[in-house]
């Protein structure tokens, strides 16, 4: 059987990561914002719907050399309150064009960024109290959360949240290695992090996520086991153990450190099983692709009771049937529409001061897109799907060729299954779903590398 290390290099290729189906380089059919409405107003005409809300702070004081989000570099706090009344007039839009929002139970209020907590604890509040109001909150299930820059967060801004009812604080860390934080611009002291747990479980936090990251610049063996062995001394309930994103034909700040400074292919993926190692002896279980939670989490609750699901968000312990995004470059959903707001925040500023939707782009999906994309979502939350038909069968059964025979994953009659071997593979096993992918495989540089 072919060993574990060359199936690294065979299957180390650009795949993408599947928070949506179409993929968003495939959105063809883009909708007006008249069509996207429409699709949000039949959604919340159901009287079973439930929803979700993001809202995109793009501000960082620094930039983080690694990062690919849509972010403004900028240490003017004055950029605050502003940004916070375009939000809520980019609500109002919303909420003019589809009542319905305030009678659905909202289940989930995440905030992300660039850094959320840039905002000061007054505009946080002033952002989210008048939401937390109006909204139909879900007294059982509902979760509001937050990423924060751990440099950059104090114990009064968790503290406002938690007046507000969030639970959940998602800690970006990346790397505890003084050489790895400075080439990654990112010098964050190991105490500054255990100081933000310590003011997270004081204040009624009931759940704390770290973001890590392997493929960083300069890790290696010995560090990356040291920054897992440091993260289960602190035991955070969930962990995302995210791959380095190497993008640097769309973020140039990729450029700043060398190519010979950054471990590939077999040599990256070894940092990631160094990692799943060390989590798993300490009880962790790990869910789906670069995720990992304690037993009693609610992520490995839902995955045991068959309700994790995936989104733009990456993995969550339940569904809804919308997502809204609001903010710059907020990406949203619903059964029928993907939704993207404009990017460049001049141009959304224009737009919601207008009272309009600031729409920049999205796709309206086929009826084969729905299909395909419950197809890739049971796959990703699952690890087996059913497929339609004996054609399809046939079709993933060549396509997945050189899995099947690689041990990695199993096809019987119509069942696909990934193997124990074949879950760092995940990525490149749902390709075989991905028809618009196969009908036009990119001639330029789109995706990161699945490994």
């Amino acid at each position: 059987m072919i060993q574990q290390t060359d199936l690294f290099k065979k299957y180390d290729i650009p795949a993408p990561r599947y928070t949506s189906y179409p993929t968003v380089p495939y959105w063809t059919d883009n909708p007006t914002t008249a069509q996207w409405i429409e699709n949000v107003r039949e959604t919340f005409a159901r009287p079973n719907a439930t929803w979700s809300l993001y809202l995109h702070i793009p501000f960082c004081e620094t930039l983080c050399t690694f990062c690919g989000c849509n972010t403004s570099i900028t240490k003017d706090h004055t950029r605050e309150e502003p940004y916070v009344n375009l939000i809520h007039q980019e609500l109002e839009a919303y909420l003019k064009a589809c009542p319905d929002m305030k009678k659905r139970p909202l289940l989930q209020l995440h905030l992300g960024g660039g850094s959320p907590t840039f905002l000061s604890p007054a505009n946080l509040r002033k952002l989210l109290e008048p939401m937390m109001q109006q909204f139909t909150l879900d007294p059982q299930h509902f979760e509001g959360s937050i990423e924060v820059d751990p440099r950059r967060t104090t114990r009064d801004q968790l503290a406002e949240l938690r007046k507000l009812g969030f639970t959940r604080v998602s800690m970006g860390v990346q790397d505890f290695n003084p050489e790895v934080q400075r080439l990654i611009n990112r010098k964050q002291p190991r105490e500054i992090t255990e100081q933000l747990i310590n003011d997270s479980k004081e204040l009624g936090y009931t759940s704390i996520n770290f973001d890590l990251i392997y493929g960083l610049p300069k890790q290696t063996p010995e560090s990356i086991r040291e920054m897992a062995e440091i993260t289960v001394e602190m035991r955070p309930d969930r962990i995302a153990l995210y791959s380095f994103a190497k993008v640097p034909w769309i973020k140039p700040a990729q450029r700043l450190f060398k190519d010979e400074d950054l471990p590939e292919g077999e040599e990256k993926r070894k940092l990631y099983e160094i990692a799943r190692g060390i989590l798993l002896e300490a009880g962790y279980v790990e869910i789906g692709m670069d995720h990992f939670a304690l037993p009693e989490d609610s992520l490995s609750v839902s995955e045991k009771t068959g309700e994790l699901h995936r989104n733009f968000m990456g993995y969550a312990d339940r569904r809804t049937d919308a997502l809204i995004g609001l903010g710059v470059s907020a990406i949203s959903e619903t059964p029928g529409c993907f939704h993207q707001n404009e990017k460049v925040l001049p141009v959304y500023e224009r737009h919601v001061q207008a009272g309009q939707i600031p729409t920049l782009r999205g796709h309206l999906l086929s009826e084969e897109d729905r299909r395909r994309r419950e197809q890739i979502l049971k796959f990703m939350t699952k690890s087996e799907v059913e497929l339609e038909s004996d054609d399809q069968a046939s079709d993933v059964r060549s396509f997945l060729s050189s899995l099947l025979e690689d041990g990695l994953v199993t096809l019987q009659g119509r069942t696909l299954r990934l193997t124990e071997r074949g879950r760092p593979f995940l990525r490149n096993a749902c390709m075989a779903l991905d028809a618009r992918l196969r009908a036009k495989t990119p001639n330029t540089k789109v995706f990161s590398s699945s490994l």
